[in-house]
């Protein structure tokens, strides 16, 4: 397992191969479709946005309420393709990672291997212990937007695992040749 920090993405993203697992640390922001529209629509309108794209790792999530001595509630990651008509320009704006469940469609896997960027699947279904490894959380924007305002979060060691790299490594699409062979 590779213990990777964000800011190192840019550089070892290259160096990442679908079915890798790594460890994540450093800061993440929550965004899901609301708030992927609301950003779309400030850039349009040329206004600043939240944060920084370039080079920002965006965590398709929307936690529960946090509870007493938590840091968060439940963090799990939510359906990435709704997210889908969004990413390809986020990519060329330089995101650099995505972290979330489920496939992706062909334009943002194109836009992934056109700017070296990687997405990461977490584990569905284990936000109660995915929260474990988020040690601060700030509402940044959208505050209305309850669970899909946009986070800040600072995570050690968050596991995941490379779904998408850079080069066309694609663990859903392998997946589905290794099970057609059986």
């Amino acid at each position: 397992m590779k213990q990777i920090n964000v800011q190192q993405l840019r550089t070892l993203s290259p160096t990442l191969n679908a079915g890798d697992k790594v460890l994540l640390s450093g800061t993440v922001y929550t965004s899901r479709d609301a708030a992927h529209k609301r950003i779309t629509e400030l850039l349009e309108a040329g206004e600043p946005v939240p944060y920084s794209i370039d080079g920002a790792v965006i965590y398709y999530a929307g936690p529960t309420g946090t509870k007493d001595g938590m840091v968060i509630g439940s963090c799990g990651p939510t359906t990435s393709g709704r997210m889908d008509k969004y990413s390809p320009a986020f990519l060329d704006m330089g995101l650099a990672a995505m972290i979330g469940k489920g496939e992706r469609s062909p334009a943002v896997i194109e836009a992934i291997e056109r700017n070296k960027a990687v997405y990461f699947c977490a584990i569905g279904g284990a936000g109660a212990l995915a929260c474990k490894c988020i040690k601060s959380c700030d509402v940044i924007a959208f505050e209305d937007l309850g669970c899909e305002s946009v986070k800040k979060l600072y995570i050690e060691d968050f596991p995941l695992t490379v779904a998408i790299d850079c080069h066309g490594g694609n663990i859903f699409a392998e997946g589905r040749k290794k099970y057609c062979r059986l």
